[in-house]
């Protein structure tokens, strides 16, 4: 069942090459262009197998938002750096049959601007992101071969609108398999509010239990509640194996097990 309530803000990244990042001269100055998200693009958020999911952006995701909001465009998610704003004219943002399209005015008289032109074109910065709340998602699960095992069931998430904040050129245009990845999984598992898809990931990454943080009365089940955008109270859920519960204190201390 699709959603329809926003929770944490989240992040996605593109690498270089789907972005399609380019700088191209116009007039005196320099224009960037490039695509902050793609359409219909199966992503890994975590390690779907185990502990995290496959995510699609479906077309329309954006077309409220561009009509409502006023997104600015930044260097790695740092609101100092900002590089050009959508109510300024200066920050062009549409959704075409590929995804969101991207196109911002280089004003270098800004000296982090002059530096990520530099940057863009040496290729240090190497992909583009996007910071972004979930206002409608709906999850699907299904069946995947594995090469030398047993079919696998996954998750599957499609966004299907979402409220803008900003996009971003970035250093690093993907999760290594870190706490950064770890929290993305969160948040959306936050969002979920299925407490059983919790702790089906939490017996590979028990860090989750304290990360997800789902309002419940004991005993009662979790499925299909919608998520309130208030922050919620943690509420470890106590009714999980005491080994289970013993990893997650660990993970969360730091504490060898």
């Amino acid at each position: 069942m699709p959603t329809t309530m926003t929770g944490a803000e989240e992040r996605r990244r593109l690498a270089l090459d789907a972005a399609q990042v380019v700088v191209r001269a116009e007039g005196d100055g320099q224009r960037f262009a490039g695509y902050a998200a793609v359409f219909n693009s199966r992503t890994a958020i975590g390690n779907p197998l185990r502990w995290g999911f496959y995510e699609e952006i479906a077309p329309g995701a954006f077309a409220k938002t561009l009509s409502e909001g006023d997104a600015r465009m930044l260097i790695d998610h740092d609101s100092y750096y900002v590089v050009s704003r959508a109510s300024a004219g200066t920050l062009s943002l549409t959704e075409d049959d590929k995804g969101l399209s991207v196109d911002s005015a280089l004003d270098t008289r800004l000296s982090y601007v002059q530096d990520l032109a530099v940057n863009l074109d040496n290729r240090n910065v190497t992909g583009m992101s996007f910071g972004f709340y979930v206002i409608k998602d709906e999850w699907n699960t299904e069946e995947i071969e594995v090469e030398g095992a047993d079919p696998v069931e996954v998750d599957v998430r499609v966004i299907r609108e979402v409220r803008l904040i900003e996009v971003s050129a970035v250093t690093f245009p993907a999760y290594p398999e870190t706490e950064a990845e770890l929290k993305a999984v969160a948040r959306a598992l936050d969002r979920r509010g299925d407490l059983a898809a919790v702790e089906a990931r939490a017996k590979y990454r028990p860090e989750l239990l304290d990360l997800v943080h789902i309002d419940r009365e004991p005993g009662e089940s979790t499925r299909g509640v919608q998520k309130s955008a208030e922050p919620a109270v943690s509420t470890q859920p106590m009714g999980l194996p005491l080994s289970m519960r013993m990893n997650a204190l660990a993970a969360r201390y730091g504490l060898q097990r």
